[in-house]
This record gives C-alpha cells, sequence and structure tokens, in this order.
C-alpha cells in the first residue's frame, strides 16, 4: 500500500520471509520454545503452543502458566524464542535474545504471521480499517503538525500499525522521564497552573513542580483510592497542591473503574465504583497547562473541558494512543473548541504505548 504527499508516505509492505520460516519452525518443531516475559501476551502464546518456559530477568517468581521461568543467560544455544514485550522496550528485549545467539521473533509479527488467534495489542487490530477509512484526516493532520520531527514520528508510527515490522520502531527509546515536557511547551519557572488528569502516584506533578518551582497551583485528578495516597505522600510537601478524588469525564456521574497500576481505567467490569466529574465544574482558575493521560477516557474528558480551554487557551499534552482512532478523533475535538494551536507529536517508548500530542498556543 502506498499512499502519499509530501507530509505523510506510507509504504509497500512485503511478507517477512523470515518471521514467516520462524513461525514454522517454532510452531511444528517442539522443544527449546520459549516466550520472553510473564505477561498477558506471553500467556496468550502459551495458550495455543506448548512451551518449554518463560524468560524474565526480574521477577522472583519461579514459575509461569504452570512453566518455569529462566534467566536469558540460561537459554539453550537451540532455543526459539517469541518476545512477548510489547510496550515500552520491545527493541530491548530482541536485542537481548539477538545477544544470547538464539532464533528470537517479536511479537508483533509472530501475531501476523503465526496464524494464530493471540491477544490482541491495544488497537492495532482496528487501525488499518481505521486509516483506510480516513486516510485524508492523517494526510491533514501531517500537514498540520508543527515540525519535521513530528511528521516523522506520525509517518513512523503508522507504518508500524499497518505492518507490524518492528523496524519502524528503531530510534525510538524508553524516555517517560521526560515525557509531557518539551522545550516547545516553552514553561515558564514562574506563574504557571497544572491540571494533571490522570495524575496516578504524582511523578508528572511533581516533575512539573521541579521544573516551574514558583509555579501559582497544580490540580492532581486520580479517582483509585490507594493511588491517591501515593499522589498526596509525593506532593505533601509542595504549597498549594489542590487534590480531586475522583475522575474526569464529560458529565458528573459514578462510574465503574478497573484497577491495573498505570493502567487503570474506567470500565463496565471493574470492581471499583468512582465518582466522575467535568473539569469544567471542578477549576475554579485560570490554568495555563493540562495534561491527560486516562486510558482511553480522553476523549470524554476533553468534552467536559471545552469551556475551560476555550476561555483560558491552555496548552495541552495527551495521550493519543490508547484506541485506534485518538490521532485523528483527538485533534479535530480540541480545535473544535479553538483553531489557534500549533500540534506537536512526541512517543516515549520502543512499542506501541506513550505517544502524545501537544496543542501549544499559536503564537
Amino acid at each position: 500500500m502506498t499512499t502519499g504527499s509530501r507530509a505523510l508516505l506510507v509504504d509497500a509492505f512485503e511478507d517477512n520471509e523470515q518471521a514467516i520460516s520462524f513461525c514454522a519452525a517454532f510452531l511444528h518443531e517442539s522443544g527449546n520454545r520459549y516466550a520472553f516475559g510473564c505477561n498477558a501476551w506471553a500467556e496468550s502464546i502459551a495458550q495455543h503452543v506448548d512451551l518449554d518456559g518463560f524468560v524474565d530477568d526480574f521477577t522472583a517468581d519461579e514459575e509461569f502458566c504452570g512453566k518455569p521461568i529462566i534467566r536469558s543467560k540460561d537459554l539453550p544455544n537451540c532455543a526459539k524464542v517469541v518476545s512477548a514485550i510489547v510496550g515500552e522496550r520491545p527493541l530491548t528485549a530482541q536485542q537481548c535474545i539477538a545477544d544470547r545467539g538464539v532464533l528470537g521473533l517479536d511479537y508483533f509479527a509472530f501475531q501476523k504471521y503465526s496464524g494464530l488467534n493471540l491477544r490482541e495489542v491495544l488497537f492495532l487490530g482496528d487501525f488499518e480499517q481505521e486509516f483506510e477509512s480516513h486516510q485524508d484526516n492523517y494526510q491533514w493532520l501531517a500537514c498540520r503538525l508543527k515540525d519535521d520531527e513530528s511528521r516523522r514520528i506520525l509517518r513512523r508510527l503508522i507504518n508500524f500499525r499497518l505492518s507490524r515490522d518492528i523496524l519502524y520502531m528503531d530510534g525510538f527509546v524508553d524516555a517517560q522521564d521526560r515525557q509531557y515536557f518539551e522545550p516547545f511547551l516553552q514553561l515558564q519557572t514562574a506563574g504557571e497552573t497544572f491540571v494533571d488528569v490522570g495524575c496516578f502516584d504524582g511523578y508528572t506533578s511533581a516533575e512539573f513542580i521541579r521544573r516551574c518551582p514558583d509555579y501559582r497551583s497544580v490540580h492532581a485528578f486520580e479517582p483509585e483510592p490507594s493511588n491517591m495516597v501515593k499522589v498526596r505522600a509525593r506532593l505533601s510537601g509542595h504549597r498549594d497542591v489542590r487534590y480531586h478524588p475522583y475522575g474526569a469525564s464529560n458529565r458528573a456521574a459514578t462510574m465503574r473503574f478497573e484497577t491495573g497500576g498505570s493502567a487503570s481505567r474506567i470500565s463496565h467490569s471493574g470492581e471499583l465504583v468512582i465518582n466522575v466529574e467535568r473539569v469544567d465544574d471542578v477549576i475554579d482558575e485560570p490554568y495555563t497547562f493540562l495534561k491527560m493521560d486516562i486510558e482511553g477516557g480522553e476523549v470524554s474528558a476533553l468534552q467536559g473541558a471545552s469551556e475551560t480551554i476555550s476561555k483560558y487557551h491552555p496548552r495541552l499534552a495527551l495521550s493519543v494512543y490508547h484506541k485506534a482512532d485518538d490521532l485523528r478523533i483527538i485533534p479535530d475535538l480540541v480545535l473544535s473548541y479553538r483553531d489557534d494551536y500549533d500540534l506537536y507529536l512526541r512517543h516515549y517508548t520502543e512499542g506501541v504505548t506513550e505517544t502524545v500530542m501537544f496543542f501549544v498556543p499559536s503564537s
């Protein structure tokens, strides 16, 4: 598939014969078959293949899914390994396998070529149809992005999502320590007000305070009680922090909430009941910087912040990797409130997670 403009080029993809050969050997030659990692994607592989074990250099557990866990240094020379690391460091995992001198393949290629009905990675199963149906929107987005780096990132992410070829992610690194704070935001050391929607453990708010020590105030939204305890502990020594123990949405309501650390989210099957509020109803002062990372709830939360975004024209840092259409829907929504924003795109891991779109008031 090739579409084109000067802004966005989508490549023509060819089958990866090496990956096809690996899958055939992995599926039909028993013995010395391993999954790298102990997670839901590794479990999915184990449901279809009689693995000899799992590889994990960090866990203290000795078994996973009834199979032994070994260290990468203990892999036999004849091992065949599928890496189940999909989020933060799949390239690092692949390099670890390669350094052992054994045959390996990443999960994305294995899912594509094995023919097995494996667990999907976030939105990837829906993205091809999304892109095919809205190519003009993605071309528009590429043209609207402010800098060449944003367009380069968009192109590589789209090619990766469509092809599942991890080589498109080569050059990305796990840089979550600096996520949300880019030079083009031009944050000031004094006078800033930060709204942290999806505060989790308070790290991002603490980082904002470190960078902007003479801030005016911080608003921390976090609906999960155990997380809010961590937020309060981390930020307790700082002044003018307002704690909002609920989620953000487009209406005040109670909703079910599924806990999962940084991946906690609103879900009909969630074990907790939480309160959600509109940002517009909670924030009672002008704010200059709004960050949202709420596991797919960004669109509803933005709808509930439309009035203050329109009125105060804050900088925005919004996660755009939870749903297949986030890259299209979220900028359309924000720009329907105010069109005078410059758009930037950055990506902070080697895998599918932590893509952030920034909206900077046009000068």
